[in-house]
């Protein structure tokens, strides 16, 4: 092997390298027993940070007019509550943000059923921690999904 199939299998990542080698991993979601596209589907990537740009967006607004007396600094430390608050409420009661709802996105748990409020707490939680929604597993699932034991899935 060259330097140069060294960089491009480093640049494509670990995914690409094994397939390379000639394992076959599946489509997303497979060992989860979801389609491999259309609704049901795991929800792909872009979706699922243009919701959670949404949201955000939309809690920094309610911060900024609402509870920040119009100081944007404070705004940004209003909405971490905001979003919090916003993600249990929906995401524990419907299974969708209101970002979720516009990019046709929804929340489940492994099985497919409901995500318990416990569970929707933990999600949050951890969502706001930031690092574990950066973590992903081959599935892309973030490792707040992972120990929620829950999965976006297109509507």
């Amino acid at each position: 092997m060259d330097k140069r199939q060294a960089i491009g299998s480093w640049l494509s990542g670990p995914r690409a390298a094994a397939e390379e080698m000639g394992v076959d991993l599946g489509y997303r979601g497979q060992g989860l027993g979801l389609p491999e596209s259309g609704p049901g589907a795991i929800a792909p990537l872009g979706r699922r940070f243009g919701a959670i740009f949404i949201d955000w967006g939309l809690c920094v607004l309610v911060s900024y007019a609402l509870l920040a007396g119009r100081n944007v600094q404070a705004a940004g430390n209003w909405a971490l509550l905001v979003f919090l608050v916003l993600s249990l409420l929906t995401v524990g009661t419907v299974g969708t943000t209101p970002g979720k709802l516009l990019l046709k996105l929804r929340v489940v748990g492994e099985g497919g059923a409901r995500l318990s409020l416990p569970r929707a707490v933990l999600r949050s939680v951890l969502l706001l921690l930031v690092i574990p929604a950066v973590v992903f597993d081959r599935d892309t699932r973030g490792l707040h999904d992972r120990l929620s034991r829950a999965v976006q899935i297109r509507v």
